[in-house]
């Protein structure tokens, strides 16, 4: 079966800087387009990054533009989120997610997803 698994958060402090990564396994990886979400208690997940499946085509959140950077390595089966200068309000369980279209930012739109890996940012 097809399964996505997310590491690399963790607790950090503003100004820090993480690399996500997000390894797949059981479809053919260099196929998908895939995305980055996150989400915190009491909110809707909330679109991050996309990434087309050769790793050419990108799109950000305008809140994290400039800050975070998708990429991936289709030999690894492996799609990472770099996050730089982080703030307390990137604070949230991020999920990444594979997908038909870079395009897209709506969550239904991905087929398969992750379970998470939780960033804490403290001030």
């Amino acid at each position: 079966q097809v399964q996505l698994v997310e590491s690399g958060g963790g607790l950090v402090q503003a100004g820090a800087s993480l690399r996500l990564s997000c390894t797949a396994s059981g479809l053919t990886f260099s196929t998908y387009a895939m995305g980055w979400f996150r989400q915190t208690p009491g909110k809707e997940r909330e679109f991050v990054a996309s990434i087309n499946w050769s790793g050419r085509n990108t799109k950000y959140a305008d809140s994290v533009k400039g800050r975070f950077t998708i990429s991936r390595d289709n030999a690894k089966n492996t799609v990472y989120l770099q996050i730089n200068s982080l703030k307390p309000e990137d604070t949230a369980v991020y999920s990444c997610a594979a997908g038909p279209s870079y395009v897209y930012i709506q969550s239904p739109k991905y087929d398969y997803w992750g379970q998470g890996t939780q960033v804490t940012v403290s001030s």
